[in-house]
């Protein structure tokens, strides 16, 4: 079912208000069923200085007349967040867990000159063998015309029986065989303490765990960690996508802030590695075709 036509972007901040008050009152559950409507954005131009905010916080050129791949999925998360922020969603907001994202551009998707019709919806809840997740589906369109697409998963942990479900659709598993050699060291990254702050500012996602340490330790964190976002988009950015393109990227393990990173890719496979004593974990996988 879909809600009438929003007017306008909502305002992440109360929206984050809003889940997180109600967080403790949601018990996250196997079984857990949601049908929450779609919510639609039409009429939507681009602003083109948070924009170029955006691609000089994550690496992008600026000055070209195109969004960034991973940009609609900016302008859908106040969407999202309003869908998942809501009494009738099952799941916590504060503890979700972006754990991957599958996306796909149709073409080139020009940031001035157009509008465009952005469509959000949760399609449904699945089984994890930490919890449930949640499927949540963005639209992109352009005179009716599907530009873009993807399926983002978020994660609440809860008890489970232990069985673990299929793989999930849009996964980049499975994980590069053991035996075989680790994709190339391309580059290494210093990031700044900051990055979480730059990002939220850009993106509106101010979640605590990304600010400071000091918040970020209230949720279990030592330091503050990256935005899941931000990793793909800055692997994304070195990497190249061409102008049709699918992506999938599984988000496996928190970076702290501030911390050293080296990107390795091949062909085009990309993952994201700690270094020097946390040089075997991988952060962050994914594939471009």
């Amino acid at each position: 079912m879909t809600a009438p036509p929003l007017s306008a972007s909502p305002a992440l901040g109360p929206l984050l208000a809003r889940g997180a008050l109600l967080s403790p009152f949601k018990r996250p559950r196997p079984g857990a069923a949601f049908s929450g409507g779609r919510l639609v954005l039409p009429n939507l131009r681009v602003d083109l200085a948070r924009l170029a905010a955006y691609e000089r916080v994550c690496g992008f050129p600026t000055g070209d007349d195109a969004l960034p791949v991973t940009y609609p999925h900016v302008l859908g998360f106040p969407l999202a967040m309003r869908i998942m922020s809501g009494r009738a969603f099952p799941l916590p907001l504060l503890g979700l867990v972006h754990t991957s994202i599958s996306l796909t551009r149709h073409r080139p998707l020009p940031a001035t000159g157009t509008t465009y019709e952005l469509a959000v919806h949760v399609d449904r809840l699945v089984p994890h063998r930490r919890g449930t997740e949640a499927v949540v589906v963005t639209e992109l369109r352009e005179a009716g015309e599907m530009v873009w697409e993807s399926e983002s998963r978020y994660l609440a942990r809860h008890r489970t029986d232990g069985q673990a479900p299929e793989p999930a659709p849009g996964s980049v598993e499975p994980p590069l065989p053991a035996a075989g050699p680790p994709l190339p060291v391309v580059d290494e990254w210093r990031l700044g303490a900051d990055i979480g702050r730059r990002y939220g500012a850009v993106s509106g996602d101010r979640n605590p765990i990304h600010l400071s340490p000091l918040t970020a330790r209230l949720f279990g964190f030592p330091r503050a960690i990256a935005h899941g976002m931000w990793t793909a988009a800055r692997c994304l950015a070195a990497h190249g996508t061409p102008a049709a393109a699918h992506v999938a990227v599984d988000f496996r393990a928190p970076v702290l802030l501030p911390g050293t990173v080296a990107f390795a890719a091949q062909g085009g496979r990309f993952e994201l590695r700690g270094t020097g004593g946390d040089g075997e974990r991988v952060h962050v996988r994914g594939r471009v075709g």
